[in-house]
């Protein structure tokens, strides 16, 4: 669906090009994240146990930019999995303010049986493109999440 925002060229291209990439992402997102509910997983606490598992621990604050959520949103992602023994917290002793973020071997466990399907899913949904445009896309999207500050 193109939009029906009638402005000047550089606008509707814009706006055209975000619900094109919008709609594909929420899309693509739909179609292979079904095998997270299976796990009891939402795409937040996926996202943070796939980056503990392949990072390792991390300070809750770095774990919430790295996955680009709001410290809150990441305190809620964290009691969930800590709940489920996925996730273990720890308040560091040099600096209380500060926690580490583990993961748990339950939640290796869990990382080591959900994420091949994952890849799975990736390599499939993305196969639609070829490996050249699979490439392009991520320097396009490198270089629109850079952004140009204009």
């Amino acid at each position: 669906m193109a939009t029906k925002h009638k402005g000047p060229g550089r606008e509707t291209r814009a706006l055209d090009a975000y619900i094109a990439l919008m709609r594909a992402a929420e899309a693509v997102t739909a179609r292979t994240h079904g095998h997270l509910a299976a796990a009891k997983l939402t795409i937040g606490q996926f996202g943070a146990l796939e980056a503990l598992h392949h990072l390792g621990p991390l300070r809750t604050t770095d774990l919430a930019r790295k996955l680009l959520r709001s410290p809150g949103n990441m305190t809620t992602v964290l009691d969930n999995l800590e709940k489920s023994g996925l996730v273990r917290r720890v308040q560091e002793e040099s600096d209380r303010r500060c926690t580490t973020v583990s993961i748990t071997p339950r939640g290796g466990a869990l990382m080591r049986e959900v994420f091949p399907r994952h890849v799975l899913e990736m390599v499939r949904e993305l196969g639609v493109l070829s490996p050249r445009e699979q490439e392009e896309l991520r320097r396009l999207c490198q270089k629109l999440g850079l952004g140009s500050g204009a």
